[in-house]
């Protein structure tokens, strides 16, 4: 299974580079960052042996299978993945001790940093490769949750706590809504097979609903507007993160989704339509932030917003130059981060009002991420420059309209550009320690990267081709070369060029004003919605705790009461004929009428009772009268499970009532005796509905019950004790939950016994 192979050395590299790092701290960055590249040579090998399916069986009698995919688009998103992971990886062995010893950490926590990036870079990979619907879901999944802990890797920072709960609830809450799509897509073509999906949608297009879940679930990763706000917070992680999460990674695999899912898009010209609002405005919304932030991360994560609005308008448009736009963007942004970051390490800050004329002391660092800007602006000679190239080609397509609003956003991107580089590297001379080799030689490469593609376009048509291709189901004719003439992509890009230059000159005259204008427009933004959603659900939250903790009656009650009314509601829409009937009762029913003469006796004694210990045993005497039955019955095996299920709960009740102080059992024992209208209620609710459903059941028993089926399968399963395969086999993870359950409270209960003791 060669097609595994680059999945399984990426999936291996965070073990690896623990178990190093459990000799030496240091060495798990080398050992992750040396399998990041074997996982990449794999990849390369593999990509010229051309595309490749692999399917293994999962759950086949229910359609499930693992697939896998090779293309040109999986293999364009992986090298992505996998290369700036790598140089990322290993520019954090020279950030992260000065990071940790500033937070005054301990220096082993580098080891846990560095097994979350590659963490996150085998999830990428994985979701890259996957052809599956349900498994791009649970790869997404794990984007969002090893994101979380890195972006609050700084624990102990209230700042970046919120930042990372922020992306947590904002991509996780979109991924669940992608989950639904994927859902409906799944039951309407009864698949979850990517290539299925594509065939049967070609005749049965796919329902706009599903298609808009997909798509918000994008949007939510890749940080469009309105799901823009958690980008910028999420700048309080440390460099490496926001250099490879948010320019290479998980910003990437929002795009990434649509652009796997095109051919459902494809016809649905209202939701491509949507799409193509949210880019430009996602543009423009970025491009004005970026224009007038102060922290060089924030103008970075401002201008992402921004260049992924690019890409998503290039899906929207159906452009084959959207895969290309991607992968062309993402050296020169994580370059551009990597740079801040070396820059805030030798000088402590943070914003550009800080610093200025670092050239000077920092001449090679200089020298690279000016390469990397200039890719980011579109300028020749650079890999950015065909990126825009392939944009204002799409929008010459759409007319006038599309063609001025790519200049101006194109315009924008080199104003905020040139506007952070000068910040950092120009104006007035301020001398500072030179930076170390680590964190400057992966800016180098990149630079280097995004300086080759720009002078030999022709290596990267094929790639770009197959990437196109992929994503359309069709050839593709992307071309990558420099045109000397005035053609309109030509003429937009010299226009661009001034409107930025022009900008730059003159940003001390209007960028106050902008700043002004923003700021109060950001506080009507969906980031104020956000913020009064988790203080209503808090507030929400304290309401029902302290609704919980004050009387356990109503605990109780707001559990029996909702599963009562809609037991009664059940009865209420079923149909009632025969529902109800008497039958008899012989001699053969006389150890069912003993037990339910005894639970019934324990139940009223229980209203009478005054000691929590005899209220204990009198309830346990309802499951021992059940045990009882089984016994009776002849299944002896479940009695004895029925028997040690109720000891050890009764056990368990009683140590915890000898735990808690008398004075509180004896008040709780004088309102037990005191019940509420409401209480009674409850009461009347929960057990008229237990009632009458059983009655219901009971009056229509079929001959081919579940019970008849489980003996047969027990037989299929080769087990000749219904009760074990049941446990084992039928609900064999149920089991492990519920014994998981039993034993955490016995450990529990065990620790406070002990320190009851102890005190």
């Amino acid at each position: 299974m060669p097609l595994l192979l680059p999945i399984l050395l990426a999936l291996a590299c965070a073990p690896l580079a623990y178990v190093a790092g459990r000799w030496r701290p240091g060495a798990s960055a080398w050992v992750g960052a040396s399998g990041a590249v074997a996982s990449l040579v794999a990849l390369g090998w593999e990509l010229t042996l051309g595309p490749a399916r692999l399917v293994l069986p999962w759950a086949p009698t229910w359609g499930l299978s693992l697939e896998f995919t090779r293309d040109g688009l999986s293999g364009l998103y992986a090298v992505m993945a996998l290369s700036v992971g790598a140089l990322v990886v290993l520019y954090s062995r020279a950030y992260l001790p000065h990071h940790l010893e500033e937070k005054g950490r301990p220096a082993r926590d580098e080891v846990r940093f560095h097994v979350l990036l590659l963490s996150f870079m085998a999830a990428m990979v994985l979701l890259v490769t996957v052809d599956d619907l349900l498994l791009l879901f649970v790869a997404l999944d794990l984007t969002t949750i090893v994101s979380y802990l890195l972006i609050g890797y700084d624990r102990d920072d209230p700042e970046s706590r919120a930042a990372a709960l922020l992306s947590l609830v904002l991509t996780g809450a979109t991924s669940v809504v992608f989950f639904a799509g994927a859902m409906t897509l799944g039951l309407q073509y009864g698949t979850f097979s990517l290539p299925l999906v594509f065939e049967r949608a070609a005749t049965s297009p796919a329902s706009t609903g599903a298609l808009v879940c997909l798509a918000v679930g994008a949007l939510g990763k890749s940080a469009q507007v309105p799901f823009h706000f958690w980008l910028p917070r999420a700048m309080a992680a440390p460099t490496p993160v926001s250099s490879y999460l948010h320019s290479a990674a998980m910003v990437a695999a929002g795009v990434f989704l649509l652009q796997r899912l095109y051919p459902l898009f494809a016809p649905a010209l209202a939701v491509r339509d949507g799409l193509l609002a949210i880019g430009f405005l996602s543009m423009t919304v970025g491009s004005l932030l970026a224009l007038v932030a102060d922290p060089f991360k924030r103008v970075l994560a401002y201008s992402t917003i921004a260049q992924y609005g690019y890409a998503l308008v290039l899906v929207a448009l159906g452009s084959e130059g959207a895969p290309f736009y991607v992968a062309a963007h993402a050296p020169c942004k994580a370059a551009l981060f990597l740079t801040v970051g070396a820059v805030t390490q030798v000088t402590g800050k943070k914003k550009l009002s800080e610093v200025s004329g670092l050239r000077h002391s920092l001449p090679v660092l200089a020298g690279a991420s000016a390469v990397a800007a200039a890719g980011l602006a579109a300028l020749p000679l650079t890999v950015g420059f065909f990126k825009d190239e392939v944009f204002f080609h799409a929008l010459v397509q759409r007319g006038p309209a599309f063609m001025a609003a790519g200049l101006v956003g194109a315009g924008l991107t080199l104003a905020y550009t040139l506007r952070l580089w000068w910040g950092l590297f120009g104006g007035k001379r301020q001398d500072v320690p030179a930076a170390p080799r680590l964190l400057v030689a992966p800016v180098v490469v990149l630079a280097g990267s995004v300086l080759a593609g720009g002078i030999l376009p022709g290596l990267l048509v094929e790639p770009a081709r197959a990437a196109a291709s992929a994503m359309r189901g069709e050839p593709s004719t992307l071309a990558l070369a420099y045109h000397l003439d005035a053609r309109a992509e030509n003429l937009l890009a010299v226009g661009a060029w001034a409107l930025g230059a022009l900008l730059f000159a003159t940003r001390l005259a209007w960028t106050p004003g902008l700043a002004r204008v923003l700021e109060v427009v950001s506080r009507f933004g969906p980031e104020l919605g956000y913020r009064r959603l988790l203080h209503l659900l808090d507030r929400l939250s304290t309401w029902l705790h302290e609704l919980e903790v004050r009387d356990l009656r109503d605990r109780v009650a707001s559990v029996l009461v909702p599963t009562g009314l809609l037991g009664l509601t059940v009865l209420w829409v079923t149909p009632l004929r025969h529902r109800f009937l008497p039958g008899t009762v012989g001699w053969a029913d006389l150890t069912l009428v003993m037990a339910l003469v005894f639970a019934s006796g324990a139940a009223l004694a229980t209203l009478r009772a005054r000691g929590h210990m005899v209220l204990v045993l009198l309830i346990s005497c309802v499951g021992f009268s059940l045990a009882m039955v089984y016994a009776f019955a002849a299944a002896p095996d479940v009695a004895l499970t029925s028997v040690l299920v109720e000891s050890v709960f009764t056990l368990l009740f009683a140590g915890l009532l000898a735990l808690l102080p008398s004075r509180r059992l004896e008040r709780a024992q004088q309102e037990a005796q005191k019940p509420r209208g409401r209480d009674r209620i409850s009461a009347g609710i929960a057990g008229v509905s237990a009632f009458l459903l059983s009655w219901s059941a009971l009056s229509h028993l079929q001959a081919d019950r579940v019970g008849t089926q489980t003996v047969k399968l027990a037989e299929v399963a080769h087990s000749p004790n219904v009760v074990a395969a049941v446990l084992t086999d039928f609900r064999g993870l149920d089991t492990v939950g519920e014994m998981s359950v039993v034993v955490a409270a016995l450990l529990g209960v065990t620790s406070l016994l002990r320190l009851k003791g102890k005190r």
